[in-house]
């Protein structure tokens, strides 16, 4: 390990965005004098009366969930997206806008409302995976819709409006800042070498060993060099694969098996059920080849110090950039022991 990476600041390079982040790990051995709270251990039951998204119940807009034993999919009933959205576009001086349709659904990813992924079974996991292969392939196969994000935001922190474990599809017919970005830098790399920048840095890493947290045959699951959030995750397969509906069963296994092992390990840190915002970045669905895409799936969660002590990007990082304390090779090693 580098031992300068580990003493001294400096900056990281995304090779995904283009972007920098702010390493400093000499601050992550100052003494912690800020915000200290109780740890309160929420019991779910595993099934809640109240609740819009356990089977049997009504939502708001008067549905009727089914008896469902695995997982449940339904538009969203507070879509971010409008399908039927008015066309229009303004161009008026230096003020621009475009109209944006979309589909937004919501996935349930088991009818036990007491239970989070990391706390279903790798088989139970597969069937998520296999829901989110089969809405990938169907909106993607619709007009104007040319990218689908695939993400969950569990915890309160993360503003998740509920603890029924679930959740989010967002297409649209644009891509998002984030995909955009990532879609010019493999696209650069992938005419330049003729193979996805990811597959080349999957082989580095697993070379050097340092940020790996997990691997099994398909996938490799590690810190990122460039990690943002203190204990930042991707799941990547080793094989270079466009998006998910590449999975073939076994993969698909495997996947499910790589976030069973990661969220368990989140929730040991600090002994809580760990809050995070994970999503899939995959090919877009423009009907083009995008053999530059190399699909996956990273977790950004806010916890840094301990079960209540949340890190926010504040100060220097809303008028900068990002910047961490804990190194990523650090926060590998702390999760791969777990």
């Amino acid at each position: 390990m580098n031992t300068d990476l580990q003493d001294y600041s400096h900056k990281r390079y995304n090779i995904l965005t283009g972007e920098w982040v702010l390493v400093s790990p000499h601050r992550a051995k100052r003494p912690w004098q800020g915000q200290k709270e109780t740890l309160n251990k929420e019991v779910r039951p595993s099934y809640d009366e109240s609740c819009y998204l356990c089977a049997g119940n009504t939502r708001i807009n008067g549905e009727v969930n089914p008896d469902y034993k695995g997982s449940f999919v339904f538009t969203n009933d507070f879509a971010a997206l409008q399908k039927d959205s008015k066309s229009f576009s303004i161009n008026d001086g230096l003020l621009k806008a475009e109209s944006e349709t979309g589909i937004c659904k919501v996935i349930c990813f088991s009818p036990d409302h007491s239970k989070s992924l990391a706390e279903m079974s790798i088989d139970a996991i597969e069937k998520v995976v296999d829901t989110w292969k089969n809405e990938y392939e169907l909106l993607g196969k619709e007009e104007n819709i040319n990218y689908v994000q695939i993400f969950e935001n569990k915890g309160s922190v993360m503003g998740c409006s509920n603890p029924h474990p679930h959740g989010q599809i967002w297409s649209q017919s644009s891509l998002p800042n984030e995909v955009f970005k990532k879609d010019v830098k493999q696209l650069e790399y992938f005419q330049q070498n003729n193979r996805t920048i990811l597959e080349d840095y999957v082989k580095q890493e697993l070379a050097l060993k340092e940020r790996i947290i997990f691997e099994n045959d398909a996938f490799v699951v590690l810190v990122p060099f460039w990690a943002v959030w203190p204990f930042e995750a991707m799941i990547l397969p080793k094989k270079a694969q466009k998006n998910i509906s590449c999975l073939n069963e076994e993969e698909g296994k495997q996947f499910a098996e790589a976030i069973s092992v990661l969220t368990k390990a989140y929730d040991k840190l600090f002994d809580c059920s760990f809050p995070y915002s994970s999503g899939i970045h995959q090919a877009p669905t423009n009907n083009e080849d995008n053999n530059h895409w190399h699909w996956h799936m990273s977790f950004y969660p806010p916890l840094l110090r301990s079960a209540t002590v949340k890190k926010f990007m504040v100060g220097y990082e809303m008028f900068g950039s990002p910047q961490r304390d804990i190194t990523a090779e650090i926060a590998a090693q702390r999760l791969r022991e777990l």
